[in-house]
């Protein structure tokens, strides 16, 4: 799998030759391989350069594209360049929002070309999925639903947030992923009041909730989830607070699907925790997409006055954060479709007491 053609295809829109490729994700998105390389695409060819590392790897895995190993004096720079030179390539686009300035710089002394910003061809192709994309992703989130059901079985009162958080991953990798998609968080009792809390030797406790947020990497793809369990019998405002961000997410999903802007999506389950009084307690946006990275674009955000596309891969994760006293958030990833949401989380969302 590789989306050489489609970035092809957009060069004529960005009035380029050709694009150069550097970040991970772009280079991943590209060629479907990660070797700290670079590509270079231009209306009808494609190279690829990486090192002694990983050239055998990328000739076994890269299709699609001349690929040449760097060494001998000759870099990446110096490889683009030769291309740059023989192929009369005059504009050609980078990922300006990915590459800093001293690469920019350097790009700009070595290649005898006109470097033009191309700061959403990549991005911009990257925010719908394709059948073979969501199928990767549909596996990472089965492993991540997997290893919530597993973490059920284990969590007691006496284990830590740092042992919960070591589990997640340890279950994640057995099962088959390539490794979490981001540090695991795991927040007992007060620590739930941070949306990001960091996971710590904090003891789990009976009347605490407990809020898990973990996700893992397949074939390159993200996953994304969060849940909210009791340990112990949680009280009635917990029990309120529960039901309110529950209810909200609901709400967020009826309200999901292209063709409407994220803000719109939003304000759905915005509207729901404002009207039950707890709108000061629900400060970061409903959703981010995700993909070869676990935050991309575009959102489910106040400020998201783009409309969505069929098949962006979003997540719905409102939440409840008390100061000092408990948070509660719930989170699903979604494939956005004309008529709706496929809800690609499977686990239970109903509160869970353990």
């Amino acid at each position: 799998m590789n989306h050489i053609k489609q970035i092809a295809a957009k060069l004529d829109e960005y009035a380029l030759d050709a694009m150069l490729v550097t970040s991970e994700t772009g280079e991943r998105y590209a060629v479907d391989f990660h070797g700290e390389g670079l590509a270079l695409i231009s209306k009808t060819d494609c190279w690829y350069f990486t090192d002694s590392r990983y050239i055998e790897a990328a000739q076994k895995q890269i299709t699609g594209a001349q690929i040449a190993c760097v060494g001998g004096g000759r870099s990446h720079r110096d490889l683009a360049a030769q291309v740059v030179r023989e192929h009369g390539l005059e504009r050609v686009g980078f990922e300006s929002d990915c590459m800093s300035v001293d690469a920019l710089e350097r790009y700009q002394q070595g290649l005898d070309c006109a470097l033009i910003a191309a700061p959403g061809l990549i991005t911009g192709l990257r925010g719908a999925k394709d059948e073979q994309e969501l199928a990767r992703m549909k596996r990472a989130q089965e492993i991540t639903d997997k290893a919530f059901s597993n973490i059920l079985e284990v969590i007691r009162p006496g284990m830590t947030e740092r042992e919960v958080a070591a589990r997640l991953v340890y279950d994640m990798m057995c099962l088959g992923a390539e490794k979490a998609s981001f540090d695991p968080i795991a927040a007992a009792g007060a620590n739930g009041s941070m949306p990001h809390a960091v996971p710590g030797n904090t003891v789990i406790e009976n009347g605490m909730f407990l809020t898990m947020d973990f996700g893992c990497v397949y074939e390159g793809y993200c996953s994304d989830m969060t849940r909210t369990v009791a340990v112990g019998q949680p009280t009635e405002e917990m029990r309120r607070v529960y039901d309110t961000v529950l209810q909200a997410q609901l709400a967020g999903l009826a309200a999901a699907r292209a063709g409407v802007t994220g803000r719109e999506v939003d304000q759905a389950a915005r509207s729901v925790i404002e009207q039950a009084g707890y709108g000061a307690y629900f400060g970061h946006s409903l959703g981010h997409s995700l993909g070869l990275a676990v935050h991309e674009s575009p959102n489910f955000s106040p400020s998201e006055q783009r409309v969505m596309p069929v098949g962006a891969v979003v997540s719905c994760e409102p939440g409840i954060y008390l100061p000092g006293r408990f948070g509660v958030r719930i989170e699903d990833v979604v494939v956005l479709t004309q008529t709706g949401c496929e809800i690609l989380t499977a686990s239970p969302k109903q509160l869970i007491i353990l």
